[in-house]
C-alpha cells in the first residue's frame, strides 16, 4: 500500500506527503514563500524562512542536503555577510575605520547578515521546489497556457541533473582511454578537458533537437489537443489551498500595514511589537511549516496504523 493518498511522480519520494497534493497547491506554496523570503527583510522573518527552508530540504533530501548546506550554503552565507560591510559603508553606528579610511558600521554588518540569510533561504526553497515540483507537474499547470515556455522551463529543470550524469559517463569513458583530466601535463589535461566539453556540447544540442522534434511529432501545443493526467483537485487540496491563501493574505496585510517593517539604513528602525504584529509572526511560521506539519501528521498516522496492525496480529 502506498503511503500517500494520491499518486505522484515527484522526486521527493514516498516520505513526503506534501508532494502528493495537487501541483497547483505546491506551486502556490513555493511561489508564496519565495516572494515572502525575498521581500520581507525583517530579521525574524528571515530567520524563520531560513530555518524552514533548511528543515524542509533535510526532510526531502536527507544527508545529501546536509552535506550541500555545510559545504556550499554556509560558506556562501559567511562570504556574503563579510563582503557587504567591506563595500557598503552606510550607517550611523561606526565601529571602527578600515585601512583605507572607510568606516565599518554596525548597520552594514547586520544588513550583510540579512542579505546572506535571504540568499541562502531562497536557494533552499528552490532546492525544495525542484524536489517536489517535477517537470510533468509544471507542464500540467502551464502546458495549455504557455506551452512553449513550459516545455522550455521543464527542459531546463531536467537539463542540470541529466548533464551531470552524462558528464560522469563521458569522463569515465575518457578515463578508460587514458584521456582524462587527472594526469599529465597542464597542456594535455586542458586538451582533454576541451574534448570533454565539446562532447557534452554536442550531446546537449542533439538532445534538445530530439526533444523538440519528439514533442512536435506528438502534437504538443496544438489547439484542442488533450493530455492524460493523473492529478485531480480534491477536497483536501481545496482545504489546504484555502488555508495557505488565508495565512499568506494575513501576512501580506501585516507587511503592507507596517507590522513587519524593518529598516537598516541610515539607522535601524523597526515597527513596535503589538498584539497584531505578534499574530503575524505566528501566522508566518505556520505558513512556512505547512509541508513539515503535513509530513509529521502523515508519519504519526502511519505509525499508529502500523502499531494497530501489530497489536491485531
Amino acid at each position: 500500500m502506498n503511503k500517500t493518498l494520491l499518486p505522484t511522480t515527484s522526486t521527493a519520494g514516498d516520505s513526503d506527503a506534501f508532494a502528493a497534493y495537487h501541483p497547483l497547491v505546491s506551486f502556490v506554496y513555493f511561489l508564496t514563500v519565495l516572494l515572502f523570503s525575498m521581500f520581507l527583510m525583517h530579521p525574524v522573518c528571515l530567520a524563520l524562512s531560513l530555518a524552514a527552508a533548511l528543515a524542509y530540504s533535510l526532510r526531502l533530501n536527507g544527508r545529501r542536503a546536509l552535506r550541500f548546506n555545510l559545504r556550499y550554503m554556509l560558506p556562501l552565507m559567511l562570504l556574503t555577510a563579510l563582503l557587504n560591510p567591506i563595500f557598503n559603508h552606510q550607517g550611523t553606528t561606526v565601529l571602527f575605520y578600515l585601512a583605507a579610511g572607510k568606516p565599518l558600521t554596525l548597520e552594514s554588518i547586520l544588513y550583510g547578515l540579512a542579505a546572506a540569510a535571504m540568499l541562502v533561504a531562497v536557494i533552499g526553497w528552490f532546492s525544495c521546489y525542484n524536489a517536489v515540483m517535477s517537470s510533468d507537474k509544471f507542464i500540467y499547470l502551464f502546458g495549455r497556457v504557455i506551452p512553449a515556455l513550459s516545455l522550455l522551463f521543464s527542459m531546463v529543470l531536467r537539463f542540470v541533473p541529466r548533464f551531470k550524469a552524462q558528464l560522469q559517463t563521458v569522463a569515465a569513458a575518457q578515463r578508460c582511454l587514458g584521456l582524462d583530466t587527472s594526469s599529465g601535463t597542464l597542456r594535455r589535461r586542458a586538451r582533454h578537458a576541451i574534448s570533454i566539453i565539446s562532447i557534452m556540447t554536442t550531446w546537449a544540442l542533439e538532445n534538445a533537437v530530439e526533444t523538440a522534434d519528439s514533442m512536435k511529432a506528438r502534437g504538443y501545443g496544438l489547439p484542442g489537443r488533450t493530455a492524460f493526467s493523473i492529478y485531480h483537485f480534491s477536497r483536501r487540496d481545496r482545504r489546504l489551498l484555502l488555508l495557505m491563501l488565508a495565512l499568506a493574505l494575513y501576512v501580506l496585510i501585516g507587511a503592507l500595514t507596517g507590522g513587519l517593517g524593518f529598516s537598516y539604513f541610515p539607522a535601524m528602525r523597526y515597527a513596535p511589537l503589538t498584539p497584531y504584529s505578534i499574530s503575524v509572526f505566528i501566522a508566518y511560521p505556520l505558513l512556512l511549516a505547512l509541508p513539515l506539519i503535513i509530513d509529521c501528521k502523515e508519519d504519526a498516522r502511519w505509525k499508529a496504523l502500523a502499531a494497530n496492525s501489530k497489536s491485531a496480529a
